[in-house]
């Protein structure tokens, strides 16, 4: 990977990509509010969640980035959209597909011929990454640095969790960000499996939070 490729998937990789992921805690608020979720617990939490769902988005990611037709784009989202139970959380990973297409259409010209088509997030970032020409490996490990990044800001929202922190815990977390991508790379699509019940019942839950920050 040439120096300029590595710069442009530090990009695409920056948590503040305004694509609205700021916006999203997938489940945490409801998390925090309902069943107790507090500093002491984040490490062990995000290590059970790159091993489940992390796991699952890195497999859509590399499915992404080897897609080659619009047939099978098709089938990876719907494959995708069932793999999502709690509709706040489909929904957005669609929203944030989406509006990563048109970022890279209108920022990083580049004119994707999904873009016309639904797509998840995880899909989509792992098709961009593609035509900026990074290798598959880089790519996952940009997507779930992003993600876990995304996931630990929101907690500094939701709880005391200070910058020092949130550094410390996200420095910790990147040996398991890798095993997570080595894991997913011997998974198939049609293999792969996802259990965390807990998650999914706080995302369907959050739309009846009392007061909300977050949209989902």
């Amino acid at each position: 990977m040439s120096a300029l490729q590595f710069l442009r998937l530090l990009h695409l990789a920056d948590s503040a990509l305004p694509v609205g992921a700021a916006a999203h805690s997938f489940g945490l608020e409801a998390l925090v509010a309902e069943n107790g979720l507090e500093v002491a617990d984040l490490f062990t939490f995000f290590q059970d969640y790159l091993e489940e769902a992390a796991r699952l988005e890195a497999v859509f990611v590399c499915a992404g980035y080897d897609a080659s037709s619009s047939g099978e784009w098709q089938q990876l989202n719907e494959r995708l959209s069932a793999m999502k139970p709690a509709r706040e959380t489909r929904e957005a990973s669609l929203r944030l597909g989406k509006r990563l297409a048109a970022l890279a259409a209108e920022a990083f010209a580049i004119a994707s011929e999904y873009s016309d088509s639904p797509a998840h997030y995880p899909l989509m970032f792992g098709h961009v990454g593609r035509c900026l020409g990074s290798p598959r490996d880089e790519v996952v490990a940009a997507y779930l640095h992003q993600s876990l990044s995304g996931l630990v800001s929101a907690c500094q929202r939701l709880l005391a969790l200070g910058q020092s922190g949130a550094a410390a815990l996200l420095w910790r977390l990147k040996p398991l960000m890798l095993e997570t991508l080595a894991a997913a790379r011997q998974i198939e699509v049609e293999d792969v499996c996802l259990s965390q019940p807990l998650l999914d019942l706080a995302s369907s839950r959050h739309p009846g939070l009392h007061t909300r920050l977050f949209i989902s």
